[in-house]
């Protein structure tokens, strides 16, 4: 795989490393200290001689500016970017600025003049640039007096490198996050400082790697001195680590590809296989692999005891005939990420296997030949036969699948991770939901499908009924409305609700005061407390567990004012609302009855020992915004709750998320824009609105859920000062710090499945700064947050949440 090199090769091969401006010699157009490119202007770009290069910003799907040097000739396809600077999701808005300076070199600011990106930090103290040039090589230099390079974009290689540029040892190639997400990826060559070369998956929270999944064998322990010194990507087309002793280790090789007439380049792509690529400099053709590493299978090859393969957790990897790898969800499961094959499978249904009484029943194995998930096993049985190992996986609630082959079986929990298929002999069995039954369950309260039996009985009743007498029909439709009015009556039954006792305008059970305390014991278990009362379990006589929520002196005095916001609360009815069963309004009190939700608040599910999963978390942050859009713009009266806070979202039974208290605080009628009224929330969630003279509306809820959803997406409260105090301790202006500063990664720290889906984080984290805002009338509403949230409105970059002017 070697070559030693004679004497004309080794003259050659100083030549390589010396500094690329005494390399390439063109006659280069200046770029002056001072000049400045603007993102969105249509010449925001400074070209190399040739123009094969261009180097200045150029526009993302999103609406926001990459700035990168790209292949300026080749604009009937997608643009081929080489080098960008601001990727770590940094994009920068329309009218942004990138300035050249004498003592910084090039430094980009966003239109508040918030400092993106700069090259300060690598030019030497006391140096001074002189000028700037983009070269024909696609290396951008800022060059001294002297014309020596004080920064240039070849030392600072990306996912590319270019022909004539080296990495020296410590140096890497980072991969793309995905095809058009310019964030750092998983994968990473590296030139370590034993001499090797290697590829690496890494932990994208802390960068750090795994097992190499390619070795370039450079590490001479036995002669040090022949040690791999730098990868070298040279311009006759070979990618090769250069040892000490000047001998060459072929990585990748072009062959004889000509020089002249095609682009050339190495790329770490985002989907881990690095690549030695040309493209004719005909506009018309496209991208050309010549070799690519690893050579044979990469979802092979990538097999750690850490980390996964190449396509995520729970997913299953092929390789294709150019040696990319292409990905795929087992039936049951379906991408974290839809637009992103590579984001890893997320279960379709719930995978609380151990809850279920009747797995039997809940479950079932989906057959999936030819595959394995080879790193997740937590048992092996052997011999064993396969149905056995069927039986074995779906009674046990560990188990998310088994892998049977050669009498033995393997049980794997989840995730799952390194799936590949293509291997014979081997049958993989996935728990799924069987028949979806799991995936949407039905929720507490909602009356069951009538059965096949039912529904039979009544076709018959139903058909006979046009094939009779008129006396006899008359006979049928009396017995139909008796069995109707009967089973009304039943429905009523069950919740502890007779029809003299009901309220007319809402449907409400009136509780005696007597009966609640007996419901409750005597109001013995405290559920929790609230600013308009205390909360307690109980049971009704027809054992029905309720919350009775005992008002204090909020309506003591105002009979009318309860009745009205009883029977508006009554009226209201949404999946992510808490449900009012009833009330009681005997001499001076008064008490609301409602479902008991079994699974308690979202500040106990949020803040406990164990961080709940991100997807749990996506579906609760997307059941209040549904709650509070249903509250502020759908309901018959418009609602503003007005202490949105975690103790006052409930989770049921599946976790879904149901809005509590709402009604209790001063409600806005249809005709009326705003109202004022004292301050009211929980310190941390209080919109700054209350503390002004401006008129509250809707958007205190906007801001209090903007709250919330960092904390969901954090697993941490808002105010906590244990942590560390400083701007961490509040975590509204931790995390707009982390976000202005691309490091969004410090805010769900080891949470890996949310790293794994970062760029709905990042979706989630803009959100909520538009919520933050300090302005109200810069807020969204919450059907535009609702809409933001899941995808179909556009996140644009959100402004700091502190205005500077103040709301009068």
């Amino acid at each position: 795989m070697h070559n030693l090199l004679g004497k004309d090769q080794l003259v050659c091969s100083f030549l390589v490393v010396l500094p690329f401006s005494t390399v390439v010699a063109q006659n280069n157009a200046n770029i002056d200290v001072g000049l400045s490119l603007t993102a969105g202007d249509n010449d925001a770009r400074w070209l190399s001689p040739s123009e094969d290069f261009a180097f200045g910003f150029h526009q993302l799907e999103n609406g926001n500016f990459l700035l990168a040097i790209w292949y300026y000739k080749l604009t009937n396809q997608q643009t081929t970017f080489v080098w960008y600077a601001n990727g770590e999701n940094n994009s920068a808005p329309r009218g942004s600025k990138l300035e050249l300076y004498s003592d910084r070199g090039l430094v980009l600011k966003d239109p508040r003049g918030t400092q993106l990106w700069s090259t300060s930090g690598e030019i030497a103290a006391g140096s001074s640039v002189f000028y700037a040039v983009m070269n024909d090589t696609g290396n951008f230099q800022l060059l001294d007096e002297n014309s020596n390079p004080l920064w240039q974009s070849f030392e600072h290689p990306m996912d590319t490198l270019l022909p004539g540029q080296i990495m020296e040892i410590d140096g890497n190639l980072t991969s793309r996050k995905g095809e058009n997400d310019f964030s750092s990826g998983r994968f990473v060559l590296r030139m370590l400082p034993d001499g090797n070369a290697v590829l690496n998956t890494i932990n994208l929270p802390s960068k750090n790697s795994y097992d190499a999944y390619y070795i370039s064998g450079t590490n001479d322990d036995a002669n040090q001195s022949n040690r791999g010194l730098r990868v070298v990507y040279n311009t006759s087309g070979d990618l090769y680590v250069l040892r000490g002793n000047r001998e060459r280790e072929i990585i990748l090789s072009e062959g004889s590809i000509s020089t002249s007439d095609n682009y050339r380049r190495v790329t770490l792509n985002f989907d881990g296989v690095l690549t030695l690529s040309y493209h004719s400099k005909e506009p018309s053709s496209s991208w050309d692999t010549i070799a690519y590493i690893p050579d044979d299978n990469i979802c092979e090859k990538i097999s750690g005891e850490k980390g996964t393969g190449p396509c995520g957790y729970n997913s299953i990897c092929s390789i294709q005939s150019n040696g990319r790898p292409s990905c795929k969800c087992p039936k049951g499961y379906s991408f974290f990420d839809p637009t992103d094959a590579f984001s890893g499978c997320k279960p379709d249904f719930l995978t609380n296997y151990c809850a279920s009484d009747s797995p039997f029943e809940e479950y079932s194995l989906e057959r999936i030949p030819n595959t394995d998930w080879p790193t997740s096993d937590y048992e092996l049985i052997t011999p064993y036969d396969q149905q056995s190992c069927q039986n074995s996986c779906l009674h046990e609630c560990l188990c998310g699948a088994a892998i049977f082959r050669n009498n033995s079986c393997w049980k794997k929990k989840l995730p799952l991770s390194n799936g590949r298929d293509g291997l014979s002999e081997f049958m993989a069995f996935l728990k799924v939901g069987r028949n979806s039954s799991s995936k949407i369950p039905r929720p507490p309260g909602t009356t069951p499908p009538r059965d096949a039996k039912d529904q039979d009985n009544l076709v018959i009743v139903l058909s006979s009924l046009f094939g009779t007498s008129a006396f006899a029909n008359l006979i049928l439709v009396a017995a139909i409305c008796s069995i109707l009015f009967f089973n009304y009556k039943k429905n009523k039954k069950l919740l502890g609700i007779s029809p003299r006792e009901t309220c007319v305008e809402s449907n409400l059970r009136q509780f005696t005061y007597k009966e609640l305390t007996e419901a409750t014991n005597g109001f013995k278990e405290e559920l929790g407390r609230g600013s308009c009362g205390i909360v307690y379990k109980g049971e009704t006589e027809s054992s029905v567990l309720v919350a009775v929520k005992k008002l204090d002196k909020v309506f003591q005095d105002s009979h009318k004012e309860f009745k009205v916001e009883v029977n508006v609360i009554g009226q209201t009815h949404h999946k992510n609302l808490v449900r009012l069963i009833g009330y009681c309004e005997e001499n001076q009190h008064r008490l609301l009855v409602y479902e008991f939700l079994s699974n308690g608040t979202l500040a106990r599910f949020l803040f406990g020992d164990c961080k709940p999963s991100w997807t749990q978390r996506i579906q609760i942050a997307h059941g209040i915004a549904r709650g509070l859009v249903y509250l502020h713009e759908e309901c018959s009266t418009q609602i503003i709750h007005c202490d949105i806070k975690p103790q006052n979202i409930l989770l049921d039974e599946y976790y879904n998320a149901r809005i509590s208290d709402f009604g209790l605080a001063k409600l806005l009628l249809l005709d009326q824009s705003h109202t004022k009224t004292n301050v009211r929330g929980t310190k941390g969630y209080v919109a700054p609105d209350w503390f002004r003279s401006a008129k509250v509306s809707v958007k205190v809820d906007v801001y209090s859920f903007g709250v919330i959803l960092l904390e969901i997406i954090c697993c941490r409260r808002n105010v906590d000062m244990e942590i560390g105090g400083g701007v961490r301790g509040i975590l509204t202006d931790w995390a707009y710090d982390c976000y202005a500063d691309g490091k969004l990664d410090a805010l769900i720290e080891d949470d890996m499945e949310a790293m794994n889906d970062i760029k709905r984080v990042e979706r989630f984290v803009k959100v909520a700064i538009w919520c933050l805002q300090e302005d109200p009338n810069i807020r969204p509403t919450m059907k535009k947050v609702m809409l933001m949230l899941e995808g179909i409105v556009q996140v644009s970059v959100p402004p700091s949440p502190c205005s500077f002017t103040s709301v009068n």
